[in-house]
């Protein structure tokens, strides 16, 4: 389904109860797609915010994967008709087998729809399980309550802070970092995804 982009990454296909995490393909390189990354609403806590973004930087983005063991996915929720709502990405580190990962939700009519949740939590498991990584970590800014409570919904533990690292609406704010374990972690929870606020 997802052939174009078969050359651009090793990412597979994750099937979900509302949603495909397909690999980003041509077909997701929309001008909806890059009107998100220009909505500060959405890139409200993230470093997307200080650019302004194009279809031709979107594009260089995606192609910044190819050749590398990282993962990028759109996300897409099927059985509402929303389809693309947003991304979710992997940088790997094969070597420590630890991924960070990241996501957005750039449909607004799919906020508040646990959609990020389930995407997340099926990724963590496919890192886990498919993907051999024995840590997956993430960082948010300390006022980003619908990312620190996705990140706990997922088993997240505090893994670290900087303090007064960024500046969000012009006030500074931490950077908290989370991690997942293998060893620790409790798949079952993927099974009914956590109703969260989205971020």
């Amino acid at each position: 389904m997802w052939q174009a982009a078969a050359a651009m990454s090793t990412s597979q296909e994750i099937i979900t109860r509302r949603l495909t995490l397909a690999p980003f393909a041509e077909q997701f390189l929309t001008r909806q797609y890059v009107s998100w990354l220009n909505d500060p609403d959405v890139v409200r806590y993230s470093t997307q915010r200080h650019r302004k973004h194009t279809l031709e930087s979107c594009r260089d983005y995606w192609q910044s994967y190819a050749g590398t063991p990282h993962h990028f996915w759109a996300i897409v929720e099927h059985g509402q008709g929303l389809g693309h709502i947003g991304n979710l990405n992997a940088h790997v580190d094969p070597h420590d087998k630890v991924a960070d990962i990241g996501i957005l939700i750039g449909n607004k009519e799919a906020w508040r729809q646990g959609y990020a949740s389930e995407a997340w939590l099926a990724v963590c498991r496919y890192l886990f399980t498919q993907a051999g990584m024995r840590k997956i970590t993430a960082g948010t800014c300390a006022s980003n309550a619908a990312m620190l409570a996705l990140m706990n919904a997922a088993g997240m533990v505090e893994d670290g802070r900087r303090s007064r690292q960024t500046l969000v609406d012009g006030r500074e704010d931490d950077i908290v970092y989370a991690a997942l374990f293998k060893d620790s972690w409790n798949p079952r929870s993927v099974d009914v995804p956590a109703v969260s606020p989205e971020c």
